[in-house]
């Protein structure tokens, strides 16, 4: 068997992830008036001590009324940028590089947690959950249209507002840069306000912003602008997507954008779907192992730029032939990282790394090699043949 690509260090830039393992950013709802608090530490942190290449910190708003609920994270201010320090730092010091993705919910802001219900946040539950600016939290989208039509009517962005808006972006993208992150990510997918914009369903607009393929992707154009001049040229941008969500934003208007935005400066599409229509999309075929790398393949060929594969991506097998068969050129794990933040090492002994205890810190390094040349025939808990055998252990 060649060498394993999943373990194989990547440069984007002039930054270089020890292996192509990526911890997908993940909405905690946990921050406190838009803070980072311990729970983020040890959220990330057990990530980068599990292993992972390159560890992304979740959406970070770029404006006061882009939170999509009282939890979300901000870096609208300066006085944020100490707080996230403290986790790129952390990440760093297990030797593992540190990202964090900005973005803006839109006419998706101002809602209770999704275990709360996730419905239409009312006053009460603000009041509830220490808001005390509600008048700022203001709905805002494209056009005014709703989620649905029992959801509230958002604001229309005036030109105007939409310069304000990419301005934010590129302010939020130099305080990461202060903060000390590694790698940004833009977030344009899941219906949030960048993929309302793309969306002919969600964007009515008849001025420069409106109508068009071209005009609908004009304002992530101009973030992704805003955005790079403010992060350094040294440090690589991503760019998520929802490249298919089945309400006539497709595969080919991603290829599409993703051409446009790597020649302002994006080096990789995070491919994911959905999130307008409030449902894992159905085009794909069943919700499956693997469902959205087809996604990461198109753009990657088509597109002529590096693409990550998200979704269901599970065992170390399946990883590894993605990237043997040149579909992506990083894997991103989700909920499975919850389930398992030792993933990455799990998947360095099952691929059969040399040493694969070093894919953690020495404090776990020491131990874990200890217990497994002094005690013969322990299997870890984590361990399954692999995807095609799930039901076996």
């Amino acid at each position: 068997m060649p060498n394993p690509m999943l373990f194989e260090p990547l440069t984007i830039r002039n930054v270089t992830l020890k292996n192509r393992v990526v911890a997908a950013p993940m909405h905690q709802y946990a921050a406190e008036k838009g803070f980072p608090t311990d729970w983020h530490l040890m959220n990330a942190g057990r990530f980068a001590a599990g292993g992972a290449g390159l560890v992304f910190i979740e959406s970070t708003k770029v404006e006061r009324r882009g939170c999509g609920t009282a939890g979300d994270l901000g870096l609208w201010d300066d006085a944020f940028i100490p707080h996230f320090k403290r986790l790129a730092d952390f990440i760093r010091a297990q030797n593992s590089v540190s990202a964090l993705q900005i973005g803006h919910s839109g006419r998706k802001a101002r809602r209770f947690r999704p275990w709360q219900g996730g419905a239409p946040l009312t006053q009460e539950g603000a009041k509830e959950s220490g808001v005390d600016d509600w008048d700022d939290w203001e709905l805002v989208a494209p056009s005014a249209i709703g989620s649905s039509d029992t959801e509230p009517v958002p604001r229309a962005l005036s030109a105007a507002d939409i310069k304000v808006t990419v301005e934010n972006w590129g302010k939020a993208a130099a305080r990461a840069h202060k903060a000390g992150f590694d790698i940004l990510e833009i977030h344009a997918a899941h219906g949030y306000l960048l993929h309302q914009f793309l969306s002919p369903k969600a964007n009515l607009r008849n001025d420069e912003y409106g109508g068009s393929d071209l005009n609908r992707m004009r304002f992530a154009i101009e973030v992704t602008e805003a955005v790079r001049a403010n992060w350094p040229d040294e440090k690589p941008l991503f760019m998520r997507l929802s490249v298919q969500d089945d309400a006539g934003w497709g595969p080919d208007e991603s290829v599409a954008l993703s051409r446009f935005v790597k020649d302002k400066g994006v080096d990789v599409i995070d491919c994911s779907s959905g999130g307008l229509r409030g449902s894992p999309v159905i085009t794909a075929g069943p919700v499956g192992y693997g469902y959205q790398v087809p996604y990461a393949e198109k753009i990657r060929a088509e597109a002529d730029m590096m693409s990550m594969a998200v979704g269901l991506i599970i065992h170390a097998e399946q990883a590894e032939e993605i990237l043997q068969n040149g579909q992506a050129d990083l894997i991103a794990i989700g909920r499975e990282f919850l389930h398992n933040p030792n993933w990455t090492l799990d998947a360095a002994l099952k691929l059969g790394i040399p040493d694969a205890f070093k894919t953690t810190p020495p404090a776990y390094d020491y131990w874990l090699e200890k217990r497994a040349t002094s005690v013969k025939g322990v299997t870890p808990s984590t361990y399954f043949p692999g995807a095609d055998n799930t039901t076996d252990q």
